[in-house]
């Protein structure tokens, strides 16, 4: 009989942030946003910062990654994140203050390492913003 659920495992180099059996999960590939399903075709991906969503029951939640890899398994999908942020922990003032520095950083700099560092912090702030939002929702 076919699988019903995936096992999600989303990993830090500090800690195990998600480890729960669902129903699908969506994450921001380096080429584009995909979802995996239980028998899915394996594939590994590398993650642009972004937002992992994944359902459990009839319920979304919602990730902020900074980047890192996914391995995409029939039966599970593992996430090995630069770092992972549920969205209900995420502080939405401190993530838009840090778009802010970022964003003003992109206008001051220096050199090409100044305007990719700025660029990341940006793309971080950014998805820790919308994962916090849609959390809200």
């Amino acid at each position: 009989m076919a699988e019903k659920t995936l096992q999600l495992e989303v990993v830090t180099p500090e800690q195990t942030v998600v480890s729960e059996a669902v129903d699908i999960v969506m994450a921001p590939g380096y080429f584009g946003e995909f979802g995996a399903l239980p028998n899915h075709i394996p594939f590994l991906a590398q993650l642009q910062p972004g937002e992992v969503k994944y359902r459990i029951g009839g319920q979304l939640e919602y990730l902020a990654v900074s980047g890192g890899y996914a391995e995409v398994l029939p039966t599970q999908v593992t996430i090995l994140a630069t770092t992972a942020e549920r969205a209900t922990d995420i502080d939405l003032e401190r993530a838009r203050a840090a778009r802010e520095r970022a964003e003003q950083r992109l206008k001051e700099r220096q050199d090409e390492m100044d305007f990719l560092r700025a660029e990341a912090a940006r793309q971080r702030a950014i998805a820790r913003i919308q994962a916090a939002e849609r959390a809200k929702l």
